[in-house]
């Protein structure tokens, strides 16, 4: 996972808002995009870009694609952060 494409990908507000509607359980590209005042286009980008960023994984079910969090990326992401602020920690919290 490439951690700059994870900050990226979560800094839409879009973005984490599929997120956390993923969170809940899986759900259909359609039913994702029922719930935003914005075209079925760009769900689908946003959609594209969280899967390049590994944080959902996408299955195809008939004609209909499933989308669901991929939560080891989740983890990792937050082993990479914990592990940023703990390296600050040893410098004091000190800036480079």
């Amino acid at each position: 996972m490439a951690f700059d494409t994870t900050i990226r990908a979560l800094g839409d507000p879009t973005r984490r808002e599929i997120l956390r509607s993923l969170r809940t359980g899986d759900l259909t590209a359609g039913e994702i995009a029922s719930r935003f005042p914005i075209t079925a286009a760009s769900i689908s980008h946003h959609l594209n870009v969280l899967r390049d960023a590994g944080l959902v994984q996408s299955e195809r079910a008939g004609r209909t694609i499933v989308y669901s969090l991929e939560s080891t990326v989740f983890q990792e992401f937050v082993n990479q952060v914990m592990t940023m602020l703990d390296a600050g920690e040893d410098r004091g919290g000190e800036e480079p």
